[in-house]
């Protein structure tokens, strides 16, 4: 077996980051000046929804990206071995197809290589017990998984479904509008005739509603589990997530890799006369006169923006770029107790064949899969994290093998396996420690997973990557702490607290510096929400608005 180290080579042999296209090679070529209308900090999925939102309505963008390859945390690249394409971060895409930009097709995104597939089964969870449930997009075919192991159970999951679907506009039309541009969530709620049913279902904790709804074991395990929210089941004001694994909606994958869409968005700025330059790591921001007005690199290159500045570092870094006392007392407030959230330990591996569970007449090897020994262990998870354990005792665990669904990301008859779990940024011993065990806690999160899939024995890895929250956090700094969302996702950093009190309609306290990203309302995972409410509030201080954009109107005005 291969075993990659910290600098990325497989015995001895570079690789380098997979490009898709050649946007980020020749853009850095095609600067002519160091003057734009918008200069961007940070080739996140957010910015570049934002800058492509901006370039179609005219204005001239320039993104520096600090990597040598666009994307933030929605990238794939050959961390193993050359042909096997991993994604770095994220897979799932589920959230961004309510996202205008995909559900009205706004950017037409398809058009510049973007592909989506949506594996049948959704997802399987096998039990230690010799069980399993299976999730399809079929809902009858999904509730007799969960009747199997109790009748009320399987009319529990039927009846949610139905519930969360009639409810599914009300609760995510805040997701993709500006806060305080339209009708607050309360008063939404307040109109609805199940309102204050929802109104009590999501201040509740997670754990509290699907315990209240279902009785076995096997069925609360695979509700917490699939996919976990990152934030601790039992905590209050989770309960909605207590629905996100009640669907027939499949949790989609973009064909080639999750960076198919930062490919397709990066070519779609190119063609609208932006420019992209990478390895750029912006290290201040220009300010004259109280106003944001470009920003410095680290190799000492300075770039102008005639009308704004757009963001999508971390605001524990963001801070730090400008003068301490240019930011309000209050806002800094908020940046210096902002907390991170649960981190992971990932282990990605090039193997011959995917994962196969057993099932009652064979086996399964769906695209994406869960292990969790119990609502318990799940619930003991806040404890450990509390206390700074990293705990490998049945360890959760999350796995995708996308190439089970899209075969493409690996050479013939190859896979590629993602296995993921769910581990505190901070030990006792420091975060350093993590470079000591980390191979160590990935070893016993392959051990439990061989227990469900055995399979699995070491002749058919033929190479592995192992990044731990430290790992995270080094490799992209906008993962503070290992937080692969930005931070926790409680109530003290969420809706307009988002990244603090009174900023969280994108604009800064820094006149023509605007931020996105997962700091951001509404928060992390892979929804563009920021990039495009961003994209609303710049065009309207710009004079136009993205109605005008996407409605195939110029939109600009000077």
């Amino acid at each position: 077996m291969a075993e990659i180290t910290r600098r990325g080579f497989v015995k001895g042999v570079a690789l380098a980051p997979l490009a898709f296209s050649p946007v980020t090679l020749e853009a850095q070529t095609t600067a002519a000046s160091n003057r734009f209308d918008i200069v961007v900090a940070g080739a996140g999925h957010n910015s570049l929804i934002t800058t492509a939102y901006l370039a179609k309505a005219g204005f001239r963008c320039l993104v520096l990206e600090a990597h040598g390859i666009v994307g933030g945390g929605v990238i794939t690249e050959e961390l193993t071995l050359p042909g096997f394409k991993h994604d770095t971060c994220s897979t799932a895409h589920n959230g961004i197809q309510g996202n205008p930009l995909m559900r009205n097709d706004e950017l037409k995104l398809r058009d510049y290589g973007l592909e989506y597939i949506s594996p049948d089964p959704i997802m399987h969870m096998p039990f230690a017990d010799g069980s399993y449930i299976t999730q399809w997009a079929d809902l009858d075919r999904s509730a007799a998984e969960f009747a199997k192991y109790s009748k009320k159970d399987g009319e529990a999951y039927r009846r949610m479904y139905h519930e969360s679907e009639a409810a599914r506009d009300l609760l995510g039309a805040d997701t993709f509008e500006v806060p305080g541009f339209g009708k607050p969530l309360s008063e939404r709620l307040a109109a609805h005739p199940m309102g204050k049913i929802w109104q009590r279902r999501m201040a509740m904790s997670a754990w509290d509603v699907i315990r209240e709804n279902f009785e076995d074991d096997h069925c609360r395990a695979f509700l917490l589990a699939t996919p976990w929210s990152m934030q601790p089941p039992q905590y209050p004001m989770t309960g909605r997530s207590a629905y996100s694994s009640i669907r027939t909606a499949p949790r989609k994958i973009a064909k080639g890799g999750s960076g198919m869409l930062t490919q397709a968005i990066a070519r779609f700025i190119a063609a609208h006369n932006g420019v992209i330059l990478t390895n750029k790591s912006v290290a201040r921001l220009i300010v004259e006169s109280g106003k944001c007005v470009g920003v410095e690199c680290a190799d000492g290159s300075s770039y102008r923006a005639d009308k704004a500045v757009l963001s999508t570092m971390h605001i524990k870094h963001l801070v730090e770029m400008a003068p301490r006392e240019l930011w309000p007392q209050d806002f800094l407030y908020g940046v210096d107790t902002w907390e991170g959230e649960v981190s992971e330990v990932v282990t990605h591996y090039a193997v011959k064949e995917p994962p196969k569970y057993p099932i009652q007449g064979g086996t399964i090897s769906p695209a994406e899969s869960a292990v969790l020994a119990s609502s318990e262990r799940l619930l003991r998870f806040a404890y450990d994290d509390t206390c700074d354990v990293s705990n490998i005792d049945e360890p959760p665990i999350s796995v995708f093998c996308s190439t089970v669904a899209d075969p493409t990301r690996a050479p013939a008859g190859m896979h590629t396996l993602k296995v993921l779990g769910f581990h505190p940024y901070n030990l006792k011993e420091g975060p350093k420690h993590w470079d000591a065990i980390k191979d160590q806690v990935s070893d016993a999160q392959l051990n439990y997973l061989r227990k469900f899939a055995p399979n699995l024995t070491d002749d058919k890895i033929l190479g592995r990557y192992v990044v731990s929250p430290l790992d995270l956090e080094r490799k992209n700094p906008s993962m503070w702490r290992g937080s692969i969302h930005g931070g926790s996702s409680d109530p003290s950093q969420s809706g307009a607290m988002r990244p603090v009190a009174g900023w969280a309609q994108y604009r800064m306290p820094i006149p023509g510096l605007y931020q996105t990203g997962d700091c951001t309302y509404p928060g992390g995972s892979v929804t563009g929400a920021p990039g495009r409410n961003a994209a609303v509030v710049m065009l309207k201080d710009l004079g136009t608005s993205i109605e005008g954009v996407v409605g195939n109107s110029p939109g600009k005005k000077s």
